[in-house]
């Protein structure tokens, strides 16, 4: 009997914003035939970043399209691999003679080290193997000294998580996401001067070994054979890479603990909508309720398409994804993510700015 190949996994981590969705669509667009498993780790009960990508099966129908993309919900893959993760992975590993490779897009927060370590587990070491850790930089952000586009909002989250050492600084979680980096992109070069990118790609450098090549994109645009096929069988050397993040673990048999409770993933359903009048509310609940991240669907009057909202801080980026399907009920479906959030309060305010 044939012996099947190790499946290649692919983990792409870097902050909120960074333009981790945005790269794994571009892989995604440009799988040129691979049979590709997508995990998303992300918030929120509609599962919007699966949506999104789910919409980049190329060649395949919407029947063979489910399933593709595994969603966890619970936000830190750090937990997720004692919990979701080992099963999603079980599964995969029983379909992997259908998988060509597993993309998985980690939470903002989320540090890589210890999911590439669960590739250690008997089970799915003798199955899989990490192809490359890649790190998503926001090289604005770096130029400027915030690490994320908005680090109120990411140190906000940070705090919230027990596993995470609050009294560090932010640079100190940059480097962790790093310090697991087999191929580092420093995007959004379009958006940084050359002066400023240079400064950035010395400062990533510096905490990285000299055999992980660092590499510029705008909008996470690079050729899939650069993004794949690295082989760099992560979970090798993983143990080696020292993160800040370490000692929150060896030892720790209180991390089954772990309490997620403290962000609130809260669901609206609204009827259509204005698309400026929406914006404008939206932008106003983000700043009065300290609201994370938004994500989600709008229908909008007199508009044969869906328009796809996905808000980071007080950046919105929007466009319309496709036409509304003849028998699909045309409302505005949104993820509010955030800390202590009134769901029944949030819906008010909503409403009443748009009058519905």
């Amino acid at each position: 009997m044939k012996t099947l190949a190790k499946l290649p996994v692919t983990i792409v981590t870097g902050f909120l914003g960074s333009g981790k969705t945005t790269l794994l669509r571009h892989m995604l667009d440009n799988a040129q035939g691979r049979r590709i498993a997508v995990i998303v780790n992300e918030f929120g009960e509609l599962g919007i970043d699966g949506e999104i990508l789910k919409q980049c099966t190329i060649g395949c129908t919407e029947e063979e399209a489910t399933g593709r993309v595994y969603e966890l919900a619970n936000g830190c893959l750090c937990c997720t691999v004692q919990e979701e993760f080992f099963p999603v992975m079980r599964e995969l590993v029983a379909r992997r003679g259908d998988l060509d490779h597993i993309l998985i897009e980690t939470s903002g927060l989320a540090l890589p080290k210890p999911l590439v370590q669960a590739f250690q587990w008997p089970e799915i070491r003798s199955a899989c193997t990490v192809d490359a850790v890649i790190t998503v930089v926001d090289s604005p952000a770096v130029a400027a000294g915030t690490f994320a586009a908005f680090p109120d909002q990411v140190d906000a989250q940070r705090k919230l998580d027990p596993n995470l050492d609050h009294e560090s600084p932010l640079h100190e979680l940059f480097a962790d996401q790093l310090a697991s980096a087999d191929l580092v992109i420093l995007n959004k070069a379009d958006q940084t001067s050359p002066e400023d990118l240079a400064r950035v790609r010395a400062e990533v450098a510096e905490e990285l070994p000299p055999a992980v090549k660092i590499i510029e994109a705008s909008n996470g645009r690079l050729p899939l054979d650069v993004l794949i096929g690295l082989g760099a069988g992560s979970e090798e050397h993983i143990d080696s890479r020292h993160s800040h993040h370490d000692h929150h673990h060896d030892g720790d048999d209180d991390h089954d603990d772990h309490d997620h409770d403290a962000f609130d993933s809260i669901s609206i359903e609204l009827p259509q909508a204005d698309e400026s009048l929406l914006l404008d509310a939206l932008t106003q609940l983000v700043v009065q309720h300290g609201i994370l991240r938004v994500k989600g669907f709008a229908a909008i009057p007199n508009k044969p398409m869906r328009l796809l909202i996905q808000g980071v801080g007080t950046r919105f980026d929007k466009h319309f994804d496709r036409p509304w399907g003849a028998d699909e009920a045309r409302v505005t479906r949104l993820v509010l993510i955030g800390q202590a959030l009134d769901a029944a309060q949030l819906e008010a305010q909503l409403r009443a700015a748009l009058s519905v």
